[in-house]
């Protein structure tokens, strides 16, 4: 199966303005998750940039720099999380079980929900073929259901790759919503060639610590602006319409000891206002969104 557009039609247009309205559970007005992005790469290929110059065989700076997020910096924040009493979402390759399964066995003691996130943060689904594509699919969605009891409903691919055919193919492997399209601050259904399923917002290119600090060049207070100044916003913009705010973290950025304070400072900011939103999931938006929003064909 192969699908490529020269329109889109996955998603109608649709100005926020003028939908219809709804609240989330309780009356809330806005719902708000943060996401933790748990990651194992292969050693020798390539784990991306990181703040000094570009890498260069055998990578052993950035592998290390992100193992350092397994072994160190993932136990802050877990810490951090679990003394503000906010949930956390887990975004996990599934060769994590593998390569240090102590954190997702905490994650899981937690409670936390987990979305599948690819079987491993050294390939991209666009590098695929079909075959080898849904292998991957299956596979995780195996690995995860035997190790959590459970099958994950949620999915993010690694660099948020897609292939033309992706929203198909998690589709046919049982998953009810994506992460992978940044496109709206409501979730929104999306159209695939095997029946709808449900684009939840991620913080893809903005409230992520990754492109921020890498990509973008901010600073560490030039972030923690950013996570306080949109909450803000969208607390003051949800008494129009309901929004949804998301934050991600990588753990071996926000991890990092100078970075948990500026954390802090964020989570305590925003759980002042815990009577006024909603502490979720994306898997309990996307159940939220099935019940209240009427789906396409």
């Amino acid at each position: 199966m192969q699908r490529f557009e020269t329109k889109l039609d996955r998603y109608p247009f649709s100005p926020i303005e003028s939908r219809p309205d709804y609240d989330w559970p309780g009356g809330k007005r806005l719902a708000v998750y943060f996401a933790l992005n748990i990651e194992a790469f292969e050693f020798g290929r390539n784990p991306g940039n990181d703040f000094t110059s570009m890498p260069s065989p055998p990578f052993q700076r950035g592998y290390a720099y992100r193992d350092f997020g397994n072994r160190v910096g993932v136990w802050r924040i877990l810490r951090l999380f679990q003394q503000f009493d906010i949930p956390l979402t887990i975004i996990a390759n599934a060769s994590v079980y593998d390569v240090c399964p102590e954190v997702l066995a905490a994650c899981r003691r937690n409670g936390y929900e987990l979305v599948a996130h690819g079987w491993t943060n050294s390939e991209r689904q666009i590098d695929m073929d079909a075959a080898a594509e849904r292998s991957m699919l299956s596979n995780v969605v195996g690995r995860i259901t035997k190790e959590e009891g459970k099958r994950p409903e949620g999915w993010l691919g690694p660099f948020l790759s897609q292939s033309p055919r992706t929203p198909e193919l998690l589709k046919e492997a049982g998953f009810r919503y994506m992460l992978d399209w940044y496109f709206d601050e409501q979730p929104v259904w999306f159209k695939t060639d095997n029946g709808p399923i449900l684009a939840v917002p991620y913080p893809a290119m903005e409230l992520n610590d990754l492109p921020a600090y890498i990509n973008r060049g901010a600073s560490d207070e030039e972030f923690e602006c950013m996570l306080t100044d949109a909450f803000d916003e969208q607390l003051a913009d949800a008494q129009r319409f309901p929004l949804v705010y998301a934050a991600s973290f990588h753990t071996f950025l926000t991890g990092q000891p100078h970075r948990l304070r500026k954390l802090r400072r964020v989570l305590r900011h925003i759980a002042d206002h815990r009577d006024k939103v909603w502490f979720t999931t994306p898997g309990e938006i996307a159940r939220h969104a099935e019940s209240t929003l009427p789906s396409v064909t």
